[in-house]
């Protein structure tokens, strides 16, 4: 199965740097993370096509059947348009569908508000690890625990380690408050990861910094030609995105659930 979503595509080749198994079916990839079960894109079926009416129950069954005991439902719809409508047969079933937009840009400048005081840099020191894992929990459901945030961090930082990509915090008074990483994904790509900034810090431009900042490293050292950021359409922080030239190019489908 050849992967058309370039959200898809570089969601698998990042999955892969962690250590994740892909297995091909033919009509939908097995997407397996052996380290992290309970994460729900880590672990989930990437269709090939929408899934036909009334299917809904055959692909949940799927599911169940490549990934005995866990705890989530995920599956992906490979392509780069459409909208939640296509997924009817899996809201029908339960689960929550989505449609995210895959933003790129071949080049950024700076954003209208840069914050001015924010301390920028890459994440080295073990403090610097530990505050990333209190910044993914700060303001996030009860159910997005502390072990799920230092799992994800910890292959964060092997990917960093290794060579793959970097990690960029914003600080202001020598707290981490906004954080993303930028990891190559083939092809000339780079694919931004978990723009986060804390819920006592934002609306103070951090964000927009921190993916400036980030933009240019991934074009300047990292051989970057396209780059790559998946974001809710719905929500404020895409124009934060677009405020430092990415532009929506595609849109990226998928349906998860935790199990009741």
């Amino acid at each position: 199965m050849d992967v058309r979503s370039l959200g898809y595509r570089t969601d698998l080749a990042l999955l892969q740097l962690d250590g994740s198994v892909v297995e091909d079916r033919g009509t939908h990839l097995v997407v397996r993370t052996p380290a992290n079960p309970s994460f729900h894109w880590g672990n989930f079926l990437l269709l090939a096509t929408p899934p036909q009416p009334g299917s809904g129950r055959f692909w949940l069954e799927r599911f169940e059947q490549e990934f005995p005991g866990l705890q989530h439902r995920a599956l992906g719809v490979d392509g780069t348009t459409g909208s939640t409508d296509d997924l009817a047969a899996l809201a029908e079933v339960g689960l929550e569908a989505d449609a995210s937009s895959v933003m790129t840009a071949t080049s950024v400048h700076a954003p209208p508000h840069p914050h001015p005081t924010a301390v920028v840099r890459p994440l080295v020191s073990d403090d610097d690890w530990a505050q990333q894992v209190a910044l993914a929990v700060a303001g996030e459901p009860e159910h997005y625990s502390e072990e799920f945030a230092t799992s994800r961090a910890a292959a964060h930082r092997r990917n960093v380690e290794t060579g793959h990509g970097q990690w960029f915090g914003a600080f202001l008074d020598g707290r981490l408050s906004s954080s993303l990483g930028i990891f190559t994904a083939g092809e000339g790509l780079a694919r931004f990861q978990e723009v986060k900034t804390h819920p006592e810090a934002r609306g103070q431009g951090l964000a927009g910094t921190l993916v400036h900042a980030a933009s240019r490293h991934a074009l300047d050292e990292m051989g970057a030609r396209t780059l790559v950021m998946v974001a809710d359409p719905g929500y404020l922080a895409i124009r934060v995105y677009r405020s430092v030239g990415f532009a929506d190019t595609e849109t990226q489908l998928g349906a998860d659930r935790a199990r009741a």
